[in-house]
């Protein structure tokens, strides 16, 4: 299928960026292109943007999008890896970095990746293909105990006992739909009546636990902070808590600097502020982008400056 995908908060992005036409700029999440377009067009000569993502998919069809601009190298890479490789390029600084956290629409609406619990596909969620981890081997080879944690850690989902117990007991399963069944099956009939799919929250978690996607998303936005110079931005969007926690408590002790205890008259750690907040808080989409785009209705963006 054609990988359609609607950036979100767009303009908000490119204002938060602040870009500088001879900047260096990584786009961290490609996927296809969106973002990238925009600011690729900001660019001038000088200027140079680098597109990370680990799905081959977002990155053929970025490539076929952002084919008129020279200043655009495409990069195959977790963004876990984003400090290390702008490294072996010859990178040292840029100017700024944007992260749209989580899956793609193109990735949900592709049933045969497996991310969907609305559409038959055997479970597979990986956003690298290449990789060896898939929903399956999460599914039947993790054993109870595991499951209930990661499905209540990562989905925050608070029937994950009896929805690991059903998994366990139901075992081979093989399908998307074959598990959203086990899990509606597992709850009690007034949580499947609620708005929200049952299955909503657990598979957000086999999908985090597949794709390691908090702990790289830890890894790189702390690397944004050490590769970004002084007044470069660093702009990420996420679209659950734990996205946004991640990035709300980093950007939160770069702003700090001092890590002295509270009860300190006075510092003596000698921490200074590396980051100063673009963003008061969290912007959200407008009204009319959600009406839109319904994957807007989640999205926070964060927004924070090198200093």
């Amino acid at each position: 299928m054609e990988f359609a995908h609607l950036s979100v908060m767009p303009n908000e992005c490119i204002e938060g960026l602040n870009i500088k036409p001879d900047g260096i700029y990584v786009d961290a999440t490609t996927g296809g292109g969106g973002h990238s377009y925009l600011i690729a067009e900001r660019l001038g000569e000088q200027g140079r943007l680098i597109c990370f993502d680990r799905d081959d998919d977002a990155l053929a069809a970025a490539g076929k999008r952002l084919s008129k601009f020279s200043n655009v190298t495409f990069v195959k890479s977790n963004f876990e890896h984003i400090e290390p490789v702008l490294r072996e390029m010859g990178i040292h600084q840029i100017d700024g970095i944007l992260f749209d956290l989580g899956v793609s629409s193109y990735q949900l609406d592709n049933a045969e990746r497996g991310f969907s619990y609305m559409q038959d596909a055997p479970l597979d969620m990986r956003m690298d293909r290449t990789e060896g981890l898939s929903a399956y081997d999460v599914v039947n080879g993790y054993d109870r105990r595991e499951l209930t944690r990661i499905i209540s850690t990562y989905g925050e989902e608070r029937f994950a006992p009896a929805i690991a117990a059903a998994i366990e007991r139901n075992r081979p399963i093989e399908t998307t739909l074959q598990l959203a069944d086990i899990i509606r099956g597992a709850m009690p009939a007034a949580a499947r009546r609620e708005k929200q799919h049952p299955a909503k929250r657990t598979f957000q978690a086999l999908r985090i636990e597949v794709n390691g996607e908090l702990k790289a998303e830890e890894t790189a936005v702390s690397a944004a902070v050490r590769l970004v110079a002084k007044g470069g931005r660093i702009a990420v969007i996420s679209f659950h808590s734990l996205e946004d926690r991640i990035v709300k408590q980093i950007f939160a002790k770069e702003v700090k600097g001092c890590t002295c205890p509270p009860d300190f008259p006075v510092c003596v750690c000698g921490n200074k502020p590396t980051l100063k907040l673009i963003t008061k808080g969290a912007l959200e989409a407008t009204d009319k982008e959600k009406e839109e785009n319904p994957r807007a209705r989640s999205a926070k963006l964060r927004v924070a400056e090198k200093v």
